[in-house]
C-alpha cells in the first residue's frame, strides 16, 4: 500500500519564504507529469521523512491535490540529514516506468579468501517495472564470485513484471587482486615518464 502524504498548494516563492517553510516543518516540492500542469507543493517533513526511511517510492497525495505519484528525486542538505526539496511525478497504478535502482551486494565472495577484493563497478541499474512493484533496491548475490571473475547485470534477480533496461552484459562487480604499493609506484612512474618522440632516434643517429 502506498504511503499517504498530506500536501498543500504552495503559492509563495523565494529563498526567504522557502526557509520559513522549512523552519515550519514543511518541505517544498514540485509535482509534474502526465501532460498536466506542474504544481508547487509543501509536504510535512515528518511524513516525507517516514516515507523515505521506509524506502517508499510510490505515494498517494491528499489535500491540495489528489494524485498517485512517484518520488523521482530528493535534494538533501550538504550533510545528507535534511531534505531540501523533492520532485514528484504523476503515475497511474496500471503503468510501468523506467527507474534507476541501487545495487546491494549480498553474501561473501570466495575469492576474498585468496587475497582478492570485491570491487563494485556500478552502483545502480535501470529497470522497467510496474509502479506498484518498484523495489527499494536490487540485491546481487556474490557467494559464487571467485578470484578473477565478475558478475553482470544479467545475474540480478528482478521482481515479477520487471525487465532490465541496462545492458545485460554490463559488468557490475568483480573480484580482483589489489595492487601492491610497489606496483602502484610502477604504474605511476609509467604514467609520468616522457614518451619517446617519433623520429628522435633517427635524428640523433644522423647527428
Amino acid at each position: 500500500m502506498a504511503e499517504v502524504l498530506n500536501v498543500a498548494l504552495r503559492e509563495l516563492f523565494g529563498k526567504r519564504r522557502v526557509r520559513r517553510l522549512r523552519a515550519g516543518g514543511q518541505i517544498p516540492a514540485v509535482l509534474y507529469g502526465h501532460g498536466k500542469e506542474s504544481l508547487s507543493l509543501s509536504i510535512p517533513a515528518t511524513e516525507f521523512s517516514t516515507a523515505i526511511r521506509r524506502g517508499t517510492r510510490l505515494v498517494e497525495l491528499a489535500g491540495g491535490t489528489t494524485d498517485t505519484a512517484l518520488i523521482r528525486e530528493v535534494q538533501w542538505d550538504p550533510f545528507g540529514v535534511e531534505v531540501l526539496h523533492a520532485d514528484l511525478v504523476r503515475v497511474s497504478a496500471d503503468e510501468s516506468i523506467e527507474t534507476p535502482l541501487s545495487i546491494e551486494l549480498r553474501g561473501r565472495a570466495p575469492g576474498t579468501t585468496q587475497g582478492g577484493v570485491v570491487e563494485l563497478l556500478a552502483h545502480e541499474v535501470v529497470v522497467e517495472c510496474p509502479v506498484t512493484a518498484i523495489p527499494e533496491k536490487l540485491e546481487l548475490n556474490i557467494n559464487a564470485l571467485e578470484l578473477g571473475e565478475s558478475l553482470t547485470a544479467a545475474e540480478l534477480v528482478l521482481p515479477p513484471g520487471a525487465k532490465l533496461v541496462t545492458a545485460a552484459d554490463q559488468v557490475l562487480v568483480q573480484c580482483i587482486v589489489p595492487f601492491s604499493e610497489e606496483e602502484e609506484d610502477e604504474v605511476e612512474a609509467a604514467d609520468i615518464s616522457e614518451p619517446e618522440l617519433i623520429g628522435r632516434k633517427e635524428e640523433e643517429e644522423e647527428a
